[in-house]
């Protein structure tokens, strides 16, 4: 069997062993602002529950291992001292995923992901109204591992208020691990959903997404479309031009068909086959061509 010593191996293929090995890992999706009141908003799964008493949960934003910088949420931790973390289920995984982008610093994760940001009871940084756990926490410390690419930081958090969404609950008011759906974070794309086994995510893109801002409102607005949708939508560098839409709709016999009976409804349930199968671009090609 293939063995390493670690030391023989470059940051980034121990960090793809390590990933890929232990899981699956929770995700803390981390709510901060920055010493200007700025909202940041990122999943991290290096984390999980240390203690009920005190209450204790533990992330780590580590550097990256590709240049050794750090991320916005250890700096606002270590300002503010407050962060606010939201657990992830399945309805809004992808939008998750989206707020992962590396979007320039001041650039609000909430309004690029398309979550509601809520105010807290007692801390400074936002709620993500969709998450159906949300613990408000103090920061008691930040426990840096090391200097270099990959390093992780110890966020000690101390929960001191804890918000449920009702739906979740059973009927004595314990959380129901069949409702609550939670998903979970392996290697690569791949993720794991309680209620179902393996599936994928792609990772943002390394160039920014548009974001779900920039999503016209007549999508945005439609009943058809869920969170998941609206992130894959988001996660789009650009959008498709005229002449490739026009391309499209013309090789494409029930594109046409649907598009020529002039019902937004039928068109927009076009888009989501095409987005449930991860074909985003053809998705966007849908429903743009109803606007030309």
């Amino acid at each position: 069997m293939p063995s390493f010593e670690t030391k023989e191996l470059s940051p980034l293929q121990l960090q793809g062993y390590l990933q890929s090995a232990v899981g699956p890992r929770p995700i803390a999706f981390a709510s901060t602002i920055n010493k200007n009141g700025i909202p940041n908003l990122s999943p991290f799964s290096f984390f999980n529950v240390f203690s009920s008493n005190p209450p204790i949960l533990i992330f780590s934003p580590a550097r990256r291992v590709r240049d050794n910088t750090v991320k916005h949420t250890l700096l606002n931790v270590q300002a503010t001292k407050e962060v606010v973390i939201n657990v992830v289920n399945y309805d809004i995984v992808q939008q998750a995923s989206l707020s992962s982008t590396e979007y320039p610093d001041g650039v609000n994760e909430f309004l690029k992901s398309g979550l509601t940001q809520v105010p807290s009871d007692i801390v400074k940084p936002y709620r993500v109204a969709e998450s159906p756990v949300q613990f408000e926490c103090k920061v008691n410390d930040v426990i840096a591992l090391g200097d270099g690419g990959g390093a992780g930081n110890l966020v000690v958090c101390e929960v001191l208020k804890i918000h449920l969404h009702e739906s979740i609950l059973n009927e004595n008011g314990a959380i129901d691990q069949h409702k609550i759906d939670l998903v979970s974070r392996l290697g690569g794309n791949w993720y794991s959903r309680s209620n179902a086994g393996l599936f994928e995510v792609p990772k943002p893109l390394t160039t920014l997404g548009i974001g779900v801002d920039q999503i016209p409102d007549f999508v945005k607005e439609s009943g058809v479309f869920t969170g998941n949708d609206l992130g894959k939508l988001g996660n789009t560098e650009s959008l498709p031009t005229t002449e490739e839409i026009n391309i499209f709709v013309k090789a494409n016999i029930a594109v046409k068909g649907v598009l020529s009976a002039d019902d937004e409804e039928k068109i927009h349930l076009k888009a989501k086959e095409y987005l449930d199968h991860d074909d985003v671009l053809s998705a966007w090609k849908v429903l743009l061509a109803e606007r030309i």
